[in-house]
């Protein structure tokens, strides 16, 4: 795992190799396509679609999982296989190069703002035309911290804790299929988890799953920035259950505030304010929020490594 993480930290994603991301965005797209023809316009029969996307996805992504890490205890020289797909469950060499390619331009003399807002449209789901640089330093600095937890932390926490179920028994689900499973839960959210149309009914099993998945990992992030009960407070009034914590925690834990009005579709949308008596967001600020979270992912893995290693002594 901590061979995974380096290899997700020096190459992160190429963009020449498939992704499993890419082939569970796949079955989903199908998934959907049969389920809308089956159920029609009907809530209760599009939420047992959802139900069954879920269970097949997240199922079938956890026993692809286990079945490659049982070949590799039987068969050790496909542990780079292992290794490889590891790494693709993290994704924080991605998330801070297209931080860092939005905060670029914004660096310059003077600062080039449409070439950061086309790049923040990359990355975010909020409308940036027109964005001043104090609103794309914001919608940055949120990105850089919510997709800390779901795109390394929870994958990683997953993994961890998938690590030590092997070290007690090895027929047991391991780091790769708890990983895989989380990245389907998330993938699910990231496609069908939204309040329009047939998705409010046929999403909410993925979301809700992933929510619950996502939600002790989001306050151990919190807790190692030592700010878990203030950013439960500010966070609690965020529709998610997570995203508001997880953006609070570093908002506090770098002195900025986050959160005011976004436009989706041309529609604003009022978030919470996090860390009101804070100044406005900087780049500074945001390149502290990445060292943050290369810190703590350092620091779990060495938790979790002496952890383990005392379980297996005891055993």
């Amino acid at each position: 795992m901590a061979a995974a993480c380096g290899l997700d930290r020096l190459i992160g994603d190429p963009r020449w190799c498939l992704h499993p991301v890419q082939v569970m965005g796949w079955c989903i797209a199908r998934l959907q396509a049969v389920a809308e023809g089956l159920a029609g316009d009907r809530p209760w029969a599009l939420r047992l679609a959802g139900a069954c996307i879920t269970l097949l996805l997240v199922g079938g992504s956890s026993s692809a999982g286990m079945a490659v890490e049982q070949a590799c205890r039987q068969l050790p020289w496909l542990l780079p296989v292992l290794l490889l797909a590891l790494a693709s469950a993290l994704a924080g060499r991605s998330l801070r190069l297209a931080v860092e390619q939005v905060l670029q331009p914004l660096r310059a003399e003077p600062a080039d703002l449409e070439a950061a807002r086309q790049r923040l449209a990359w990355i975010v789901g909020r409308d940036v035309e027109g964005l001043p640089a104090r609103e794309l330093l914001r919608a940055a600095a949120e990105t850089a911290s919510e997709n800390a937890v779901d795109g390394l932390f929870a994958p990683l926490f997953w993994m961890l804790l998938g690590a030590t179920l092997w070290s007690i028994d090895p027929g047991l689900p391991g780091p790769l299929a708890l990983a895989w499973g989380f990245k389907a839960s998330s993938t699910l959210d990231s496609m069908l988890g939204y309040r329009r149309g047939r998705l409010r009914w046929l999403g909410t099993a993925g979301a809700r799953l992933d929510d619950g998945l996502t939600w002790l990992p989001c306050r151990l992030v919190a807790l190692n920035l030592k700010q878990l009960g203030p950013a439960l407070c500010d966070g609690a009034s965020d529709p998610s259950p997570n995203a508001g914590v997880s953006q609070a925690a570093y908002a506090r834990a770098v002195g900025v505030q986050l959160g005011g009005v976004n436009r989706y579709s041309g529609q604003p949308q009022s978030k919470p304010v996090l860390n009101r008596d804070a100044g406005p967001v900087t780049p500074a600020a945001v390149e502290q929020m990445l060292q943050l979270s290369q810190r703590m992912s350092l620091q779990w893995l060495g938790w979790s490594g002496a952890g383990i290693a005392l379980l297996s002594a005891i055993q």
